[in-house]
């Protein structure tokens, strides 16, 4: 297995430097971290393949930083977070040898795409190798789960969960997959579970039942939808997950090419796959991790 991709992160701020660590580490990147410009400079003896560098910091701030790390170690990349709708900061970050910028607020996925173009960009001349399905997927440790005897009140739960434990700050972000994945015992995917599928479970059997012809003038008043909405969320909240859910998502081998998962996806109209790896569910590959990976070709980042 490759080493993985050593990141310094700089940054004055002491909670945003462990909760971005954190992340970071969880979609296996090494991440190393300094306070100040001046402690990044000195950092420089670890080796960092990638930095993530401030721009506002106190002392030795972004801009005096990268242009001391760009005459000590050229080759390293150096992304700069900027605030929002500071173009001229940026510009001169650019001018000043900055391999790319972001805004903040940050999401991590964009982060962390932003990091392996970094890296490849450094590392490598020309084209790398296209991407496969393994690198761009989420890890199957940081995917909401659930197993076939749990209420759907559990599920609600969890997703919310899922959504309120991701991380906001000022300057990153981390957002809710909005669906969770169904496990047997054995640890066998049997079906995923979406908000959509909540919707569907709260609508009573005769919304859908053949009606008379004077139906549709009384259902589509206000009396006949009045109480109906929590009525139902007090029925749906008992039954089982298992009794809601979807089929399981079609699978995807770890090592397969993104065209290949692009293609199942279009085929099959599904928005998420499930990937394997020897036999084992490793990681989720969805709709916008693909779009993530379009954005990123267009702009010629190779």
């Amino acid at each position: 297995m490759n080493d993985p991709i050593k990141v310094l992160m700089v940054d004055d701020e002491k909670k945003f430097r462990d909760t971005t660590k954190k992340l970071l580490d969880r979609r296996g990147f090494l991440t190393i971290m300094a306070e100040s410009g001046k402690e990044a400079i000195d950092m420089l003896k670890e080796n960092p393949d990638v930095i993530i560098l401030d721009i506002k910091m106190p002392g030795m701030d972004g801009h005096e930083a990268l242009k001391e790390i760009r005459r000590l170690s050229p080759k390293t990349p150096v992304i700069m977070l900027t605030g929002h709708g500071d173009f001229a900061s940026a510009r001169e970050a650019h001018d000043e040898g900055a391999f790319d910028y972001l805004s903040k607020p940050c999401n991590i996925d964009v982060l962390s795409a932003k990091i392996m173009e970094a890296f490849q960009y450094g590392m490598k001349e020309g084209h790398p190798e296209e991407k496969k399905v393994r690198d761009i997927m989420i890890p199957i440790e940081d995917y909401t789960k659930l197993n076939l005897a749990q209420t759907v009140k559990d599920a609600i739960l969890e997703l919310k969960r899922s959504f309120t434990l991701k991380v906001s700050t000022s300057k990153i972000m981390e957002t809710g997959h909005r669906s969770m994945l169904v496990f047997n015992r054995r640890g066998e995917v049997k079906g995923i579970l979406t908000i959509k599928d909540l919707l569907t479970a709260i609508m009573p059997g005769y919304l859908s039942a053949p009606k008379p012809s004077m139906a549709d003038s009384i259902q589509y008043s206000p009396m006949f939808w009045s109480g109906m909405f929590t009525k139902e969320v007090k029925v749906l909240i008992n039954r089982r997950v298992d009794e809601i859910m979807s089929p399981a998502p079609l699978t995807i081998d770890a090592n397969s090419n993104l065209m290949e998962a692009s293609y199942m996806m279009v085929a099959n109209k599904a928005k998420r796959l499930v990937v394997m790896s020897e036999g084992k569910v490793v990681g989720m590959i969805r709709e916008q991790d693909l779009f993530f990976e379009i954005e990123r070709i267009q702009r010629g980042v190779w």
